[in-house]
């Protein structure tokens, strides 16, 4: 049975927007009130949060789509409609996000970091909110927006400072065990270690973490035995530690050769060459193992290679190990460059741009003017294309973002086809240009004389008084029969 995962294909889907809401408000004696729809709630969001406590995706893996609650449409009386509760995703410390065809979208390093995989749909606007001086009573309100829908991959790479690398068998998983307090399955079979196990090491002042990786074979950077599924851990380590096997039982292997064929598959997986490595022949407490250990230790150190003879079994050679890796690891993390505080970048919007692009298409012979730019996406996803004043408020604004202009400068012609969206999801209509600007119109569209706005004490006086006037005129020139 499945305990440990560290890549997981997972689907995140992001609440959507509640719709906004269309209501007139009623009352005795004031049928006629005014409008008094409410807005959408905002869809919520997925956020992937790492959290200490978890050290595996398998909760992912068994569980890949997740999804984000809707928010609550709007009602009358102003009500707003509640925003969907965001869903937050725990995951363990070095997980790394990418999408479908590999791109690093984060990488969540740190306790608490966070990264919202899937934004949440914008709510709709009530017809209250989109009340003006000139549209008083609108027949329709906004539609709410999805929210995103994204396939991302869950990579996990431990954190750890020190990473065991070596042949299976080899001790990796005893010498963990000894040096730290961790617990690792050992047995005298191959591939016993099917998970990194971490443990923590104390060694004066200095406290550090250390990784066990499953054995490596030759291949492994290609897929061979474990290797390719795991050597993605030892990438954040800052030291590596080479475990060699002093008593192997296989004629045609020994300790310089088993290195090389290591440091071969650290080379073609690449990144590693800058790390600092160190030696440990293991098992010296068999005899043949100490003469083998002997024999190959001033070939090890020609190479520059510092080399440690211990034995997890006879806890022979542990305390220098220890001090020694905690003198590479305190110099790794004293040469890390020192997080700077957090600087707000301000990128203001160039004065030439529209936020949008038309572009002339042509497909299968038929010529298409496809409109790109979240504005004019968004307003499409909010139109309720059943209302025809909402029709028209959506003709308005994209008349005012200076969308019919740009048609008109990429020669569309009355009668060609608009397609406002991606290719695979867009709205499409057939083009005719306006005589009376759109905006020139809006006053006529959800105007309502029911909803005049009183005339100033003022301006009645003078009304009653010109009433009067003209009704005494009328009066003066009556002749009776």
């Amino acid at each position: 049975m499945t305990t440990f995962v560290d890549r997981v294909e997972l689907d995140v889907a992001a609440g959507s927007g509640g719709h906004g809401c269309a209501s007139v408000h009623r009352e005795k004696f004031k049928p006629l009130g005014g409008p008094d729809g409410g807005n959408g709630g905002r869809g919520g969001d997925v956020i992937l949060t790492v959290d200490q406590s978890v050290t595996t995706l398998l909760d992912y893996h068994h569980s890949p789509h997740r999804k984000a609650t809707n928010g609550k449409p709007g009602e009358g009386g102003n009500r707003s409609g509640k925003d969907g509760q965001d869903l937050v995703l725990p995951v363990p410390d070095g997980t790394v996000v990418l999408d479908r065809a590999g791109n690093v979208l984060a990488d969540l390093v740190g306790h608490g970091t966070s990264y919202v995989a899937a934004q949440g749909g914008r709510g709709g606007l009530g017809n209250a909110a989109l009340a003006s001086a000139r549209r008083k009573a609108p027949g329709f309100a906004l539609l709410g927006v999805p929210g995103d829908l994204q396939d991302i991959v869950l990579e996990l790479k431990t954190v750890a400072d020190v990473a065991l690398v070596g042949y299976p068998s080899a001790g990796k998983s005893s010498l963990i065990s000894v040096l730290s307090a961790a617990k690792p399955k050992i047995a005298d079979y191959p591939f016993t270690t099917l998970v990194p196990n971490l443990g923590v090491v104390t060694a004066g002042s200095t406290v550090y973490t250390i990784a066990d990786v499953p054995g490596l074979i030759p291949g492994a950077s290609q897929g061979k035995g474990l290797g390719l599924e795991f050597l993605r851990h030892v990438e954040r380590c800052s030291v590596l530690v080479h475990v060699l096997d002093t008593a192997t039982l296989e004629s045609e292997r020994d300790p310089v050769s088993d290195l090389d064929i290591i440091e071969e598959e650290l080379r073609q997986y690449g990144g590693l060459d800058n790390r600092p490595r160190i030696v440990v022949l293991n098992k010296i407490d068999v005899p043949d193992g100490k003469d083998l250990a002997e024999m190959v230790r001033p070939d090890l150190e020609e190479r520059g290679y510092r080399v440690f003879e211990v034995s997890a079994v006879a806890h022979t050679g542990l305390r220098g190990l220890s001090f020694a890796l905690a003198e590479l690891v305190g110099e790794a993390r004293a040469a890390r460059p020192k997080e700077e505080a957090t600087r707000i970048v301000i990128r203001p919007k160039a004065v030439d741009d529209a936020g949008f692009t038309v572009t002339r298409e042509e497909t299968d012979g038929e010529l298409v003017f496809r409109v790109r730019g979240e504005k004019p996406e968004r307003w499409v996803r909010q139109t309720d294309f059943n209302n025809d004043e909402a029709v028209g408020y959506l003709a308005d604004r994209l008349n005012r973002l200076g969308v019919e202009t740009e048609l008109m400068k990429a020669g569309a012609r009355s009668g060609d086809g608009v397609a406002i969206g991606p290719e695979d999801n867009a709205v499409v209509f057939d083009w005719e240009p306006t005589v009376t600007a759109g905006a020139e119109m809006l006053g006529r569209r959800g105007e309502d004389h029911r909803f005049e706005a009183p005339r100033p004490a003022a301006q009645r006086r003078r009304d009653r008084d010109a009433e009067r006037d003209e009704a005494q005129q009328e009066f003066d020139g009556f002749e009776p029969f």
